[in-house]
């Protein structure tokens, strides 16, 4: 039965703030490097907030023809070189002309998509008049054209989608793409989330809502995760992408499988347009669906990648949500934000968070929460401080939690 099938991880791919691909990010989450500093995308003198974490060293011309990547947002670009190095990895080299195309599909998410784009084409709009603006401003702007230019890009003719549910949307398109294997729609599918909104409203709007750190002077520090001395998180940009594929599928063709794709849970807090709802209940009913839906009891999960942004509602009331669907386990348990050194990716940090996840299972290594050097009493639990950690685990949980009050919460599994 189609609702039987198994999906396996055969493919990662990463551009972030830490490396320029999955394996260089993964070796600097693990070596407890932070990718934050001065912002260099445009002048943030008159922000209270100077900061992010922005990728570094990405060049187009590395990538794609100028006539070509000029057409795209860097969100898009972010996209497709995660993807490509994602199929790279799966040893997947798709024909469009053969019924496995028919097959394979994409499912991205962003939450802002080409807001970069969309803002130098309004200031042209404004400046130069209407007759000026690209042609493609549009495909530049539109939150499904990650999504679309993956598929175009590896010749992806099955089901591709985007998700759009703000800091949970790559988490989502994950979990959305295993159904639609599970459910047998499609045997492969390609599914994270990219971002590229360091741009000059992204870091106002969130300013104004005190959501970010303006810890200016000390940027490698400023995000610091259920840390008592917290003041907010730090923007972040790039992309995960995994490649996911029906477990007989890939076992046919001979493919390397990472891990196993093995739960995903959802819940709305229905609360407040960008608090969690307190006391964690809406957290954890979603990692309680993830639980169930990968058939594991708490005491089986061995790590918990954490949302973890660095705001204090948020690491609070995400401490409490573990303590309730983990119940005595919670403080025996490796805890741990991968946001302390990434910053916050947005759409694309339930994808890169989640390749971080599957790295623990494959490298019996836990990355820490750097930053973390003054408990808070209301966050007391096992964080990795500071130091990776030799851990074995065969089942971890990721969470991803978005404005709105969206909730996503993902298992992955030592294939077997």
């Amino acid at each position: 039965m189609a609702s039987d099938r198994r999906v396996v991880v055969t493919g990662l791919g990463a551009v972030t703030p830490l490396g320029l691909d999955a394996s260089s990010t993964w070796a600097s989450l693990v070596a407890g490097k932070s990718g934050v500093g001065p912002i260099t995308h445009f002048d943030a003198a008159e922000f209270k907030t100077r900061i992010a974490a922005e990728v570094k060293g990405f060049e187009p011309d590395d990538h794609f023809e100028k006539r070509e990547w000029r057409r795209y947002d860097r969100c898009s670009m972010f996209a497709m070189v995660a993807a490509r190095e994602a199929m790279a990895q799966s040893s997947l080299d798709i024909d469009p002309d053969s019924e496995l195309a028919a097959r394979s599909g994409a499912v991205v998410g962003v939450g802002f998509g080409g807001m970069a784009s969309f803002l130098e084409e309004v200031d042209v709009l404004r400046e130069r008049g209407p007759s000026r603006m690209s042609p493609f401003s549009i495909p530049k702007v539109i939150a499904n054209m990650p999504a679309g230019l993956v598929s175009i890009d590896l010749s992806l003719l099955g089901p591709v989608s985007c998700t759009v549910t703000a800091c949970s949307a790559s988490a989502n398109a994950i979990g959305d793409a295993a159904m639609m294997i599970r459910r047998g729609a499609a045997d492969v599918m390609v599914a994270g989330g990219a971002e590229a909104a360091i741009v000059d409203y992204g870091l106002a709007g969130f300013g104004s809502a005190k959501a970010l750190s303006t810890r200016n002077d000390d940027p490698e520090r400023a995000s610091r995760p259920f840390d008592a001395d917290r003041d907010g998180f730090v923007m972040g940009e790039g992309a995960g992408m995994l490649v996911l594929e029906d477990r007989e599928h890939a076992l046919a063709r001979g493919a390397e499988i990472i891990a196993e794709f093995a739960g995903y849970g959802m819940s709305a807090d229905a609360y407040h347009m960008t608090l969690p709802r307190p006391g964690g209940m809406g957290a954890s009913r979603c990692m309680n669906a993830a639980l169930a839906d990968a058939r594991l009891n708490p005491d089986e999960i061995g790590y918990i990648n954490a949302h973890g942004t660095s705001t204090d509602a948020n690491d609070a009331t995400e401490t409490l949500a573990i303590k309730l669907s983990l119940g005595s386990r919670a403080g025996e348990l490796p805890v741990s934000s991968t946001k302390s050194m990434t910053g916050h990716l947005l759409g694309a940090a339930g994808a890169v968070e989640a390749i971080a996840s599957i790295r623990t299972i494959t490298d019996g290594v836990v990355p820490p929460t750097i930053n973390y050097e003054t408990p808070d009493p209301e966050c007391d639990l096992d964080y990795v401080p500071n130091t990776a950690r030799e851990h074995q685990v065969d089942h971890v949980l990721s969470n991803s939690f978005g404005f709105g009050g969206h909730n996503v919460s993902l298992v992955f599994s030592r294939s077997s």
